[in-house]
C-alpha cells in the first residue's frame, strides 16, 4: 500500500477514524448496490427453465436493471448536487433494497421485471453519487486509492449477491435467494446510514434545467472526457457479456456444471479487490492513458485463455479478464472525477450512465452472437469492441490529458 500524506484540513486525512468510517460506509453501500444488481445473472438458466425463456430474453432481469440504473444516472447525480450526496445515496439504497424484497414475491415474469426496472432506477442513486462524494471529500492524492477500495467494495458485493443466489437457488428457488439477499442488503443499508459522515465540502447548486443541460453539454464537449464516457460504456459492456453467458457454457459439453459450481466462479471477481486499488500504484508510475491501454490488453488475453476446453484455463482467464476490467474500471472512473471541473455529480453521472448502458445494450446483444457461434461468437464479439477501445485511448493527446 502507497504511504499517502495528506495535508489539507478541508479534505478528510488519510488514516483518521473519518477516513475508515467513509472507507467502510462506502464498501458496505458498494456491497447491498451490486450483491442486489448481480444476484440475478447466476440464476439466468434457471429463468430460462422456469418461464420458458431463451439466454436473451432471461438476461433482461440484469439488462433492465442496469439500463433504468443508466438512465436514472441522468438525473440522480443532478439531484444530489442539489439536495447532498449522503441524503440521495441513503434513500436510493434504501428503496433498492425494499423492492428486492418485493420482487421475491412475484409469480410472472412481467412482474419481475418491471420490479427489476424500479430497482436499477433506485440503485442510480447510489452509483451516481458515490464517487462523487469521495472526489469531494477525500484528497485529490488518495483519491485514485479511496475509489479503487470503494470498487473493491463493489466487486466483493457482485461476488457475494452471485455466490449466494447460485447457491440458494440450487436448495431452494429463486424467489428465496431475492428475499434473502434483499435482507441482508437491508442491514448493509442501514450500517452505512449510521457510519457515513455529512459532506464538509459539498456545496448546493440550484436545480434548473437551463443549467443542467449547459453542463451536459460541457461535459460531452471534453474530448477526454468523452472518450472516458465511451470506454466506460465498453468496459461494462464486455463484462456482463463475459459473466451473462459462461454459465451457460459451462452446464453444458464437456463440462456439466451444477449452479453452486458456476456460482463459485464468482470468486474471480474477488481478483478486483486487489487490482483496483493497485492501479492508483501503477497511475503515479506510469501514467492513466498507459495503465488503462494495458488493462484493457489484460482484459483480451483472458478472453483467449477462456477459448480452450480446459477448465482451469477457463478460469485462469476469468481471473486476468476481472483483474484488467476493476483496474481499467478503477483508472477511467478516478480520470473522470479528476477531469472534471463543474458539475462533479454531473459528470460521475454521465460516465456510470454509459457504464451502465454498455451493460444493457451489449449485454443482451451479445445473445445473439452466442446463438450464432456460442463461446467463439461471443469472444470474437467481446475482442473487437475492447480493440476499438485501445484504438481510442491511444489516440487520445498525452500532452492535454491530464
Amino acid at each position: 500500500m502507497i504511504d499517502f500524506k495528506c495535508d489539507n484540513k478541508k479534505y478528510i486525512d488519510c488514516g483518521t477514524n473519518k477516513f475508515k468510517k467513509v472507507i467502510i460506509a462506502l464498501f458496505l453501500a458498494g456491497l447491498a448496490t451490486f450483491s442486489i444488481l448481480y444476484c440475478v445473472q447466476p440464476i439466468l438458466p434457471t429463468f430460462s427453465s422456469e418461464f420458458h425463456l431463451t439466454p436473451a430474453q432471461s438476461s433482461l432481469s440484469l439488462s433492465v436493471t442496469t439500463a433504468t440504473m443508466a438512465i436514472g444516472m441522468l438525473f440522480t447525480g443532478s439531484l444530489s448536487d442539489t439536495f447532498g450526496r449522503k441524503i440521495v445515496m441513503s434513500i436510493s439504497l434504501l428503496l433498492a433494497t425494499f423492492l428486492t424484497i418485493l420482487c421475491s414475491a412475484m409469480h410472472t415474469w412481467i412482474e419481475v421485471i418491471i420490479l427489476r426496472m424500479l430497482t436499477g432506477l433506485s440503485l442510480s442513486g447510489v452509483a451516481a453519487v458515490a464517487m462523487t462524494y469521495l472526489s469531494e471529500e477525500i484528497h485529490p492524492v488518495v483519491l485514485p486509492f479511496a475509489i479503487g477500495l470503494y470498487i473493491s467494495g463493489n466487486t466483493i458485493g457482485g461476488f457475494s449477491g452471485r455466490f449466494l443466489s447460485s447457491v440458494l437457488v440450487h436448495y431452494c428457488s429463486w424467489e428465496r435467494s431475492l428475499l434473502i439477499i434483499g435482507l441482508v442488503s437491508l442491514f448493509g443499508s442501514l450500517l452505512f446510514l449510521f457510519l457515513l459522515p455529512s459532506s464538509n465540502n459539498f456545496h448546493s447548486i440550484s436545480l434548473k434545467p437551463s443549467k443542467i443541460i449547459k453542463s451536459f453539454f460541457l461535459q460531452c464537449s471534453d474530448h477526454i472526457l468523452s472518450v472516458l464516457f465511451f470506454i466506460g460504456f465498453i468496459l461494462m459492456g464486455s463484462f456482463v457479456t463475459l459473466f451473462n453467458y459462461v454459465g451457460y457454457r459451462l452446464m453444458i459439453q464437456p463440462f456439466f456444471l451444477n449452479q453452486i459450481v458456476i456460482g463459485l466462479l464468482s470468486v474471480v471477481y474477488l481478483t478486483g479487490a486487489y487490482s483496483s486499488p493497485k492501479s492508483s500504484e501503477f497511475i503515479l508510475k506510469y501514467g492513466r492513458k498507459n495503465v488503462l491501454i494495458y488493462s484493457l490488453l489484460l482484459m483480451i488475453s483472458g478472453i483467449i485463455m477462456t477459448q480452450w476446453d480446459i477448465l482451469i484455463f477457463i478460469i485462469f482467464g476469468l481471473m486476468l479478464f476481472s483483474s484488467g476490467f476493476f483496474s481499467a474500471h478503477s483508472v477511467s472512473s478516478s480520470w473522470v472525477g479528476y477531469r472534471s471541473k463543474v458539475a462533479k455529480g454531473q459528470a460521475s453521472s454521465l460516465y456510470l450512465c454509459c457504464y451502465y448502458l454498455g451493460s444493457s445494450i451489449l449485454g443482451t446483444f451479445g445473445g445473439i452472437f452466442w446463438s450464432l457461434g456460442n463461446w467463439f461468437g461471443i469472444s470474437i464479439f467481446i475482442i473487437t469492441i475492447l480493440l476499438i477501445g485501445i484504438k481510442i485511448v491511444h489516440q487520445l493527446d498525452t500532452s492535454i490529458s491530464d
